[in-house]
């Protein structure tokens, strides 16, 4: 069973409806005079049919059926006020939700987002976020009116008669009390089917992203599988919890019928011994029935309150998870290009859990403190360690999952090591502002994702201050001014997250525009060639040239025709370094990994 501590529900409360204080007052004033309104007209009924009976004045029979009717309508007004500003509340407290959510989530780690689909992170943000709009916009405001209503009304059924009043208060409290058991029993389901309906968006999100590879491949049959393996999964759950909330709500009528019996009987026995009036008895009757609203009210907004116990539930989780990374500290990095360290580096993916870890000799330890590797998971890097001087340009060479793409994510700490240092400049990698380190150093891969928005918008990642002139300047130096030429809107042409309209090698300069208008002190491309056509590689190794002036760069590649202009070369194998050095030196060395690599001109020799 779910439980969530009152103090949270108020404190999430006072986070988003502080900053909205008057309309907030404005929701309470409307609600609260609408329920004191409800309680004065079957009061006016009761005069007007005593009066009737006892063959009153007409003029006092006229006045009372005015009232009733002014009562009536300004009752109606007032929820129609209190639903436009409840609206609004509710509408500016999830958006708030939504940024405070999307924020955290854009700073967590990338580990955190590998371990989960964009769909799944998007129904935990907006499904349920939404969820909660009434909880923001009246759950508390309904519950305390209605408190106030029901005990309003178990006050004058007493003041009429105690009798009367008595039955009814011991019905109203094993209502409530029946209603908030059944609340407690449904919330686990409501929690599951919002989870189901997470991982049915991610998987969804996932699939969907990858049409051309399915299309392509012919998977769609099998996607259809899985998607009526989840649908079938799904429903048991969904029938669970609609069941508990169905279970509640025929407890409700049950319960309803159950009292107006009572009132009936009550009227019926005081009516035979002559204690009431005939207005008297429909007051009764009338009240017993509006007892109907704040029950089914508060029983609403309980069944409301599973939901959203349930969503406040995973939103908490969610906000919980805190980045494995630190911030960082306070120390700059020099301006131009920047010197390149690894010390003794030791990375897994792996590596930050509470699993057992294998020393470097051998020796088990448990995760007391952090050690080289994982005893389930081989190490992605082992024992690295090289220096690069500044301004100068290292190749590595690898087959695929030696570690080169890893190397770089732990430059841009996009991930941390598990032992070892890394320095940039001789500054600790760890102790530079983490916010600050993507504005020094730049990386281009092989994967170019461009977003739905202006061109301008792609090549400076919303950077204001990036005049026109730099980015034409930057666009004719990679080639690309007959195709900005031809562009309908110049700057303000709206492109895609598809790359729709652009070739490979066309979105693959644009991703090296960028890091030109960034400017870099350490620049690092990972196969950012791979799939470019030969003469599109040529210009853009021209740009190489120009973009690696007075900067330090790293060139991750398979192919060796892209390592003509380094000055270095590291070669990886299984996560270690099997060679570095002067990438002249190792050329002219027959003994060298290089050598042969250049003799073959293949990765063969690296296996």
């Amino acid at each position: 069973m779910l439980k969530i501590p009152l103090k949270q529900y108020g404190l999430l409360l006072a986070t988003y409806l502080q900053p909205q204080r008057d309309r907030v007052f404005w929701v309470a004033i409307t609600l609260l005079s609408s329920i004191g309104l409800q309680i004065l007209n079957p009061l006016v009924l009761r005069y007007f049919i005593d009066t009737a009976i006892a063959k009153g004045a007409e003029q006092n029979l006229l006045l009372a059926a005015c009232l009733f009717m002014v009562v009536a309508l300004t009752t109606q007004i007032l929820s129609v006020v209190a639903t436009y500003f409840s609206e609004n509340v509710a509408w500016t407290a999830t958006n708030a939700l939504r940024t405070d959510l999307v924020e955290h989530c854009l700073n967590l780690d990338l580990s955190f987002h590998q371990s989960r689909t964009p769909g799944e992170l998007i129904e935990r943000i907006d499904g349920d976020v939404n969820a909660l709009s009434r909880f923001f916009s009246q759950f508390t405001i309904d519950v305390l009116g209605n408190v106030l209503l029901l005990v309003g009304i178990l006050i004058i059924l007493f003041h009429e008669d105690w009798r009367a009043g008595f039955s009814l208060t011991i019905f109203s409290l094993i209502a409530l009390s029946t209603l908030i058991l059944l609340r407690a029993y449904a919330v686990p389901y409501w929690a599951n089917l919002r989870q189901a309906y997470a991982q049915f968006s991610g998987f969804l999100g996932e699939r969907l992203a990858a049409i051309e590879d399915l299309q392509a491949n012919g998977a769609i049959a099998y996607v259809m599988h899985q998607f009526y393996q989840i649908l079938q999964q799904w429903l048991p759950i969904y029938h669970k919890a609609r069941f508990a909330g169905t279970l509640l709500w025929s407890t409700s009528i049950g319960l309803f019928t159950l009292g107006n019996a009572i009132a009936l009987a009550a009227c019926a026995y005081l009516w035979q011994q002559q204690a009431i009036t005939l207005g008297t008895a429909y007051l009764l009757f009338h009240y017993s029935n509006l007892l109907r609203q704040p029950i089914e009210t508060i029983r609403e907004e309980l069944e409301d309150l599973q939901k959203a116990e349930a969503s406040i539930h995973r939103i908490r989780d969610l906000l919980q998870v805190q980045p494995q990374l630190s911030m960082g500290g306070d120390q700059s990095l020099p301006e131009g290009s920047l010197a390149v360290t690894f010390e003794n580096v030791w990375f897994s993916y792996e590596g930050t859990g509470n699993e057992e870890w294998v020393m470097g000799n051998g020796e088990i330890s448990s995760n007391s403190s952090p050690t080289p590797y994982s005893l389930f998971s081989p190490p992605q890097l082992q024992n690295i360690s090289f220096h690069l001087p500044a301004g100068q340009v290292l190749g590595i060479l690898g087959h695929t999952g030696s570690g080169k793409t890893t190397l770089a994510r732990l430059l841009l700490r996009l991930y941390d090591p598990q032992t070892g240092c890394i320095r940039l400049s001789d500054v600790a990698i760890n102790s530079i502002p983490l916010a600050d380190l993507p504005q020094r150093v730049g990386m281009v891969t092989q994967d170019i994702r461009l977003f739905q928005t202006t061109l301008r918008n792609n090549l400076t990642l919303f950077h204001p201050h990036i005049s026109d002139d730099h980015i034409l300047q930057t666009l004719n130096l990679l080639g690309l001014s007959s195709w900005f030429h031809a562009l309908p809107q110049g700057l303000e042409t709206y492109l895609g997250a598809d790359s729709g309209g652009l070739s490979a090698g066309q979105a693959q300069l644009l991703a090296f525009a960028r890091i030109f208008l960034k400017n870099p002190g350490l620049v690092i491309l990972d196969e950012a060639s791979s799939r470019l056509d030969p003469a599109t590689e040529q210009l853009v190794s021209q740009a190489m040239k120009v973009l690696f002036q007075n900067r330090t760069g790293i060139i991750i590649a398979h192919r060796l025709a892209t390592l003509q202009q380094v000055n270095k070369i590291l070669i990886l194998a299984n996560g270690r370094m099997v060679e570095y050095g002067d990438r002249q030196t190792l050329a002219d060395n027959p003994d060298s990994q290089f050598f042969r690599l250049l003799k073959s001109s293949s990765t063969e020799a690296l296996v």
